[in-house]
Parts: structure tokens; C-alpha cells; sequence
């Protein structure tokens, strides 16, 4: 039987109270929560309304202050500028995807690094460390063309809408008045 999802409230004066222990908790606590992949809710003890989104993206300002951002000022802009576009749902999945693709290829990684070496964490992660520092131009080059091919994708996808919404609406004629006339039918109306 699994477990409830475990609720958080957080109350008036900012403070989270976790109720599967009882005990009040830290953005810290709920960062913990995070990276242990445990399912929770955070939900504002007076109305019930869901805070999970807000705390996690308040999670997200602290790490970006905290020293070494992962999102560049130009990145951040883009994404702003996605907000009431057209496009605004899908670049919110388009996102996820490359996460979650992104996310498992780094687990891949992992368990055959594990499989390799052993359960030796510490060595684990030098050797980690190790590789990226020499592999890190790679990963990046890689990683840049998997952005391109990506961003080549999304533009052509963007174009192929496009097409299809002028040949949708090719054939419906729609009536051009000159500034300042009206049309027939008015007039006509006007006359009875």
C-alpha cells in the first residue's frame, strides 16, 4: 500500500508545518524532500489552496542566488517572453521533456558507473567529478547540439502550424470594407 501524499501547510506568518511528522519544517527540509523524490503537496493552512508550485520556485530563487547559477540572464528572458504566447503550454512540456530525457541519461550513466566501481560513493564521485571536468567540453558540445537539433525542431514545428492555419483558412472569404463605409447589409437595414 503506498503512502499518502505527504502535506505541508504553510501558515500566515511563512512557517511550514510538515504533518506526517508533526514538526515545523525549513525550505531546506522541503529542498531534502526534493532530491529524495518523496511526493508532497504544500497547501496554505486558512484557504487549502496549492502552494507546491510557489515553494518549489521559491526553492529555485535561493539556489540561482545562492553562488552558482544554472539559468543565464538571456535564458531566463526567453522564457519570459514564452508567457501568453501561443506557444506558452507547449514550451512548458517541451521543457519538462528535455528534463526528464536529460535526467535519464544521467541516471544511465550512474548505474553503469556503479555497475563499473561498485557502491563506493566517495570514489563514485570523484570519478564523477574527474569525468566531467575532462569530459565537460564534450557534454557541453553535445549537449549544444542536442539544443540546436531541439530548437530546429520547435521552429519547425512552429512553421508547419503556421502553414496548416493559412491553408485551413485560404478558402474562407472575409469581407474587406474600405475605413469609414459600411456594409451592404447595414445599409440595406438602414433604408427599411
Amino acid at each position: 500500500m503506498t503512502e499518502p501524499v505527504r502535506l505541508i501547510k504553510k501558515y500566515p506568518n511563512r512557517r511550514l508545518y510538515d504533518t506526517r511528522t508533526s514538526t515545523y519544517i525549513t525550505l531546506v527540509d522541503v529542498k531534502e524532500l526534493v532530491l529524495k523524490h518523496e511526493e508532497f503537496r504544500v497547501v496554505d493552512a486558512k484557504s487549502g489552496d496549492d502552494l507546491t508550485r510557489s515553494i518549489l520556485l521559491q526553492i529555485i530563487l535561493e539556489e540561482e542566488a545562492g553562488g552558482a547559477p544554472m539559468f543565464t540572464s538571456d535564458l531566463l528572458s526567453h522564457m519570459i517572453r514564452f508567457y501568453g504566447n501561443a506557444m506558452q503550454g507547449m514550451m512548458g512540456q517541451y521543457l519538462e521533456n528535455n528534463v526528464a530525457a536529460f535526467s535519464d541519461m544521467q541516471k544511465k550513466l550512474q548505474d553503469q558507473a556503479k555497475h563499473l566501481y561498485g557502491d563506493n560513493t566517495t570514489m563514485s564521485k570523484d570519478m564523477w567529478a574527474q569525468f566531467l571536468n575532462f569530459q565537460g567540453p564534450a557534454m557541453q558540445s553535445m549537449m549544444g547540439t542536442y539544443v540546436e537539433q531541439s530548437q530546429n525542431m520547435f521552429h519547425q514545428m512552429q512553421e508547419n502550424i503556421q502553414e496548416q492555419t493559412r491553408k485551413m483558412l485560404a478558402g474562407v472569404k472575409l469581407p474587406v470594407q474600405p475605413p469609414g463605409q459600411e456594409a451592404p447589409e447595414k445599409t440595406a437595414e438602414k433604408k427599411k
